[in-house]
Formats: C-alpha cells, structure tokens, sequence
C-alpha cells in the first residue's frame, strides 16, 4: 500500500506536467507560427517478483510472471511542425512556408536562430526585420524607392523601380534539420540548434532539397486546435483526479490496517 502511494503521486506529477504543456498550446492559439508540443511518458521500473518462465514443481514452468510496476515518467514534450492554416494578409513582406523549412534570423549574440513567422517588416535602413527586430538571413534589403514589392515561391524578389519592374537580385532562404523534434524552443517564436536537431541543412532555395516553398501576402497560423487541446485536458483532469483517488484509498487502507488489534 506504501508504493501505491508514491505510484499514485507520480501519475500526478506527470498530468500536472501534460497540463501545462495544454494550457501552453491553449495560450498560442493566435501565435503565428507556433507549433504545438505534446507531453510524452514512460512507465518506470518494475518489481519482478516471480519470474516467467521459473521452474515450478514436477518439472513445469510458470507460464506468467508476476511484477508490479512504480508508476510514471514524463520523458519529453515533442514539437508537432503539421502545416498551420493559412490566412491571407495582403501583405507583400508576410510570408508563409508550404511545407519543410525555417527562416534564419541573426540573433543579438551573434548566432542563428530559426522561425517559421514570416511577419516581417523592414527597419529605418530598408532591411527585413521579424517583430523583434532579427535581421533575416541572408539578409535582405529593400531600396527605399522600391513599390509593388513581389516575393516569388522560390524566394526571388521583384520590386517596382522608376516604373520598371525588375528583380532585386535578392533571394529569400530556407534552412531545413534532420531532426526539427530536437531544435530548442527559446520564445519569441525563435528555435535554436541543438546537438539532437544536427547542423541546419543550407540555408537554400526553397523549393529545391525538400524545403518548402514560400507564399507571399500570407501568414501561417498556429496549428494548434482548441477544441482538441481542451479535450486533451479533460482527459488530463481526470486521469489527475484518480490518481489522486488512488492516494486517498492507499491512504484508507492504512489507517485501517493500523487499527487492527491481535
């Protein structure tokens, strides 16, 4: 009855854990570009207390062992990168990637961050800037005289200059990983590499090696789906509430295990 307790409490913890990754996802329903994560858990260890297969009397052997198990483990929170909806912003500088890929950013320290929110912007000097003012990379630079600005799929930029339309000769890249589970989530719609996620593939021309291809006047939603997060919780909320009845029957148990008189 003692290791009820302890099993019960960690099936707690780790629908207290499955909670906050809902109420995070629930909290983005309207972050462009976030991408919903889902908790993961493992049963832990067991006691094996007959094992299958050991010799019983008259030469037989038990056909079914006898264990019990500890409880739970939360053991990670997966990213989940399914395509967002699309909404059109008729926006020339917000863009949408269709499919495999992530816009490289310049980050304040020097080093790379990865978004998949296309809202972009340009600074006092012309250069296209997320809302937090990361510099895309490779960066782009739009002339101040430019209008009718165009972003084609493959990234190539077209402006109109002294009424002629031409191309910039700029190119918007995408970077893709081997493993985009494994990319650290930093906030402000930013990921980081990581060791498990391996060394960003290009940046290249989107289109081309599996990257997806670019959406100009568009923005990508956050895949997450409320109806379904909330019933997520539901389930969470009542898996919490037995194990929680499960310590107050454990500790029932006891109390009338210790009022037991010879």
């Amino acid at each position: 009855m003692i290791n009820a307790l302890w099993i019960g409490a960690t099936g707690m913890n780790a629908q207290e854990l499955n909670i906050n990754v809902i109420s995070n996802n629930l909290a983005n329903t309207s972050t462009t570009g976030f991408k919903k994560s889902r908790a993961e858990f493992q049963d832990l260890i067991y006691s094996n207390l007959k094992a299958a297969g050991a010799p019983l009397a008259q030469g037989t052997l038990n056909p079914i062992g006898l264990e019990a198990g500890h409880g739970v483990k939360s053991v990670a929170t997966q990213k989940v990168f399914s395509q967002g909806d699309i909404v059109n912003t008729d926006n020339p500088l917000d863009l949408v990637i269709e499919g495999d890929g992530f816009f490289q950013v310049l980050m304040p320290d020097g080093s790379f961050g990865y978004t998949r929110n296309g809202e972009f912007r340009k600074d006092r000097d012309g250069v296209l800037v997320t809302a937090s003012g990361y510099r895309l990379q490779p960066e782009i630079t739009i002339p101040p005289e430019a209008t009718n600005i165009t972003i084609g799929s493959d990234g190539q930029i077209s402006a109109t200059i002294n009424g002629t339309t031409q191309q910039l000769g700029q190119q918007i890249l995408i970077a893709r990983f081997p493993n985009a589970q494994g990319l650290f989530s930093k906030g402000n719609n930013i990921y980081k590499e990581t060791e498990a996620s391996g060394a960003p593939i290009g940046p290249g021309v989107p289109g081309l090696e599996n990257r997806g291809e670019i959406l100009s006047n568009y923005l990508e939603s956050s895949n997450v789906k409320a109806v379904e997060e909330i019933v997520k919780m539901i389930i969470a909320q009542r898996a919490y509430e037995m194990n929680s009845k499960s310590i107050q029957t454990s500790d029932q148990m006891l109390q009338v295990a210790g009022t037991l008189k010879r």
